[in-house]
């Protein structure tokens, strides 16, 4: 499989990019088709992509260039025109699919956060003890929204139809209605409320807690509204009190002390703006460095 260069991430050469060689694949996948405020999330993996080739190679704290060592394809972006909702989900899905039975480690962009189902019911088939840390400022539990059952707003709703939800952690939700409440209470989902992690209510070291609620694998999905909005405004749903990288990374970090391990991920809500290009670089970043704590 040849890849198209320009469009590779980090702008990887043929040489650390062809499918065959590559460990890890990057998926395509700028589906938009519920958002309920902002747009443009449909331009978010191009847009990852295109940012990426400024993020350097070497990694200084893991003292390595991953992305010589294990190889990275970048895959042609998936076709929506004729697929929407569950058809859409199913494309996804079969796609990630294909690549893990090939051994690959898959990680897909998003497009809208609906796009998560499809490689966290494929990453669970290979995974049955999986857990799923979502970032998020979102809970992403209702059942429907604005009439869709395949809304962003819905996307943990619907993960929670084939996975227990109590395999569900979720970290950073800031915004949610009563009944989204009542579902993590009733359904026994692990919730790090933003404000209670800001109030010390998980102890100060709150990122040992929420590592603490998970499995040995662990699948990764990341709504980048979870940053605040000072350092992620491209977005389509941002909300006021988020987090930091730093204090992120330290979740990861914890992965790894703990001896668990990241199986895959996604990262989605990227709506890049014109003229702004930290978020871009942010996002990119975010991934190379995730890259990184998984191997």
């Amino acid at each position: 499989m040849v890849n198209d260069i320009d469009n590779n991430f980090l702008g990887l050469e043929e040489e650390f990019s062809n499918y065959d060689d590559s460990k890890v694949v990057i998926i395509s996948a700028p589906y938009e088709h519920t958002v309920s405020y902002g747009g443009g999330t449909k331009n978010g993996p191009i847009e990852i992509l295109n940012a990426s080739k400024f993020v350097e190679f070497y990694d200084e704290e893991f003292d390595n260039e991953l992305c010589f060592n294990l190889k990275i394809a970048t895959l042609p972006s998936l076709d929506f025109s004729k697929a929407k909702d569950e058809l859409a989900i199913e494309l996804i899905r079969a796609e990630v699919s294909k690549h893990l039975e090939n051994d690959k480690f898959v990680v897909t962009l998003g497009g809208e956060h609906t796009i998560s189902s499809a490689p966290i019911k494929s990453h669970l088939e290979l995974y049955p003890n999986l857990s799923v840390l979502q970032f998020d400022a979102h809970s992403d539990l209702r059942d429907t929204y604005e009439g869709s059952k395949w809304s962003h707003a819905s996307v943990m709703s619907r993960v929670s139809e084939f996975l227990n939800p109590s395999k569900i952690t979720q970290v950073g939700i800031r915004a949610q209605c009563k009944e989204e409440r009542e579902f993590i209470k009733s359904n026994k989902i692990n919730t790090f409320y933003a404000n209670e992690i800001k109030r010390g209510i998980h102890s100060e070291n709150w990122q040992k807690s929420v590592v603490d609620t998970l499995d040995e694998e662990i699948y990764v999905t990341f709504d980048v509204d979870y940053f605040d909005p000072s350092i992620m405004p491209a977005t389509g749903t941002p909300e006021p009190d988020g987090f930091l990288y730093h204090q992120t990374l330290e979740v990861f970090r914890e992965i790894k002390r703990q001896g668990k391990r990241i199986v895959g991920f996604d990262v989605v809500e990227l709506a890049p703006l014109e003229n702004l290009s930290h978020p871009n670089i942010l996002t990119a970043s975010l991934i190379y460095k995730l890259l990184n704590f998984s191997f």
